[in-house]
């Protein structure tokens, strides 16, 4: 009998797993993966919605299943004298409810940081907080109706557009307010969650935990105000040490290393050929001892470009170590010649 139970269980478990990405099919996932009747199925699909772990929508024939919120709740909130750790204690901490210390630690770390960047930043009256939990995962999503993150960055640095502000949020140590400020939270924040985004203006920002690279969208329709969403699951065993350590070098424990998504240096799907180009991906960088590009998403680069990355640069800067990951031949071949170059010129 104790073996009967606990494979029931091991097919509940799966099925709360999956239902998320399979709300229409998930019947007949769970009746393969395990090899028992969709009417086997089906019995346990029951008890998980009378124990209102997950619900169901529509008739018969087009029924689709969703997890059931343990907790949703929405509230706003005047910015002027908010202190977020009070709106933490008083209104995040409580729904949060039960979780392991490292999640709850992550939440801390991300919603307080966060939601101070809408306070101290935002210049906007209010902030509007949304929180969901359900048995898999938790997302908190936080809205201000300030100026927007990506415009006020490119009016304080003198970008010349939103998507170059967030390129350079994706370097980390970026901040509008360097006396009060490291410019490091949102960088760290967004490789904490399993799903990270900032939606701010004509451009959306994302980071996902199993897909490293950080990208751009476009939206057709501008959106005033910032809008930060976070997600995680209940049961994850990252820790925050672990996230700080991936990019602190030396004895300092500082925050030295990072990774540069090269593809943020795109407008659309132009070619990355030209040295004012590689100056934009440049910028900054500086600030670190470590720095590494990721090419994921590019397929080729021009001469120049290298040229000016991996010789020009780096001889102005030999103490910062440049590497590079996730190339394809053709590009690696571009940097490689560029490498040879600056040996061939030390030689």
């Amino acid at each position: 009998m104790v073996g009967v139970r606990d494979r029931g269980e091991a097919i509940r478990q799966y099925i709360i797993n999956n239902v998320e990405n399979h709300p229409n099919d998930i019947v007949a996932l769970v009746a393969d993966e395990f090899d028992i009747s969709r009417q086997a199925v089906n019995v346990h699909i029951k008890r998980l919605v009378e124990q209102k772990s997950i619900i169901a929508e529509g008739n018969t024939r087009n029924r689709k299943y969703h997890l059931h919120p343990l907790v949703k709740d929405t509230k706003s909130f005047e910015l002027s004298g908010l202190e977020e750790d009070r709106v933490w204690r008083d209104f995040i901490a409580p729904n949060l409810g039960a979780l392991p210390d490292n999640i709850i630690d992550i939440w801390h770390y991300g919603f307080t940081e966060m939601l101070n960047n809408a306070i101290d930043h935002s210049q906007g009256q209010h902030a509007t907080i949304t929180i969901v939990k359900n048995p898999v995962y938790t997302e908190i999503i936080i809205t201000d109706n300030g100026l927007g993150i990506f415009s006020r960055i490119c009016k304080i640095l003198k970008l010349n557009d939103e998507r170059q502000a967030v390129l350079e949020l994706a370097k980390g140590k970026l901040t509008t307010d360097p006396d009060n400020h490291t410019g490091e939270g949102i960088f760290f924040s967004s490789r904490m969650f399993d799903e990270y985004a900032i939606l701010s203006g004509e451009v959306y920002f994302s980071h996902e935990y199993n897909k490293p690279e950080d990208w751009i969208m476009e939206r057709n329709t501008p959106n005033s105000g910032t809008t930060v969403f976070m997600k995680t699951s209940n049961n994850s065993e990252r820790k925050i040490k672990a996230v700080f350590d991936e990019f602190a070098c030396g004895e300092d424990y500082g925050f030295d290393k990072t990774v540069v998504p090269v593809s943020l240096a795109r407008y659309g799907h132009e070619r990355l050929v030209s040295r004012s180009q590689a100056k934009r991906l440049l910028a900054r960088i500086d600030r670190f001892k470590i720095v590494i590009f990721d090419f994921e998403g590019i397929d080729q680069i021009g001469q120049a470009f290298a040229d000016e990355v991996f010789r020009v640069f780096q001889n102005r800067h030999p103490d910062i170590q440049l590497h590079f990951i996730k190339t394809q031949p053709n590009v690696e071949n571009m940097i490689v010649r560029a490498l040879s170059r600056q040996v061939d010129k030390k030689a």
